[in-house]
């Protein structure tokens, strides 16, 4: 028997009965690195890197998934991943690992040029953004973005009871949005920026910085305003399904951070 004949006699260990008659929600691999062209605002294409989780539900008797099918899914002739396909790219991999749920999530950065508000001078900031689409038993896809954006808040509170001056800090927001209709990745981070305080930026003059500064201060909110600010928004977003809103705010004054969430679903 030659080398080749060898391989299609290879026993499938995890093809055989498991005995313990328990089903597994999600199995598959993760911190798969993959290309992904994303469509931007403008109708330009953005190239990035993601990192991706590929899983799909068990069988209570059966034993394991094959792992190695969820890689030869991605290198199937199609270039780097669109964010269109990925749909089509669940069922496919639901077929071929014969599976009746399973996800795709997708994790990375991405990059949106921005103008200073007084020079105008540009420069990119980075935004961490996430993509999954999910097959449930009897159930259409599901397909939710989500996105952070750092921002500014300044504290009502601290401009309130102070003769001058008012504390801020950094915040990270963080939007989930279950998408009817689809959305751009700067849809939902300018829905955050113009809630907060201030937006940031990657390069500023200092006729920008009074503006932010002077922008911040004019503007403060608590975390918990952050949160009702956006929600409000989200729920007037007839494209949006299930949505939640969650606000970080390193402290400048503490060592710990202010949090604040809230979840709804539009009908």
């Amino acid at each position: 028997m030659n080398a080749p004949d060898k391989m299609f006699h290879l026993p499938d260990v995890q093809a055989t009965p498991d005995q313990r008659q328990l089903a597994i929600q999600k199995v598959g691999v993760k911190g798969l690195r993959y290309p992904l062209a994303l469509a931007a605002a403008d109708g330009a294409v953005q190239h990035t890197v993601a990192e991706l989780t590929m899983a799909v539900g068990l069988a209570p008797e059966v034993k394991g998934t094959h792992m190695s099918r969820f890689v030869e899914i991605l290198e199937r002739p199609r270039g780097a991943l669109q964010a269109a396909d990925l749909p089509a790219l669940l069922q496919e991999m639901l077929g071929h690992l014969q599976a009746e749920s399973g996800n795709i999530d997708l994790a990375f950065p991405y990059f949106i040029a921005k103008a200073a508000p007084v020079s105008g001078v540009s420069s990119l900031l980075d935004y961490d953004v996430r993509l999954q689409v999910e097959q449930q038993p009897g159930a259409p896809i599901r397909t939710t973005l989500a996105v952070t954006a750092p921002v500014t808040s300044l504290c009502p509170c601290s401009k309130k009871i102070s003769e001058y001056g008012a504390h801020n800090q950094r915040s990270h927001i963080t939007i989930s949005a279950e998408l009817r209709q689809p959305m751009a990745v700067e849809e939902l981070v300018r829905l955050a920026e113009e809630e907060a305080s201030c937006e940031v930026f990657g390069l500023l003059k200092r006729p920008d910085e009074k503006w932010v500064t002077e922008r911040a201060y004019d503007n403060p909110k608590f975390v918990e305003d952050l949160v009702r600010d956006i929600a409000l928004r989200l729920m007037a977003e007839p494209r949006i399904g299930r949505w939640s809103v969650a606000s970080e705010n390193f402290e400048s004054i503490h060592n710990h951070s202010a949090y604040a969430e809230l979840c709804g679903e539009n009908v």
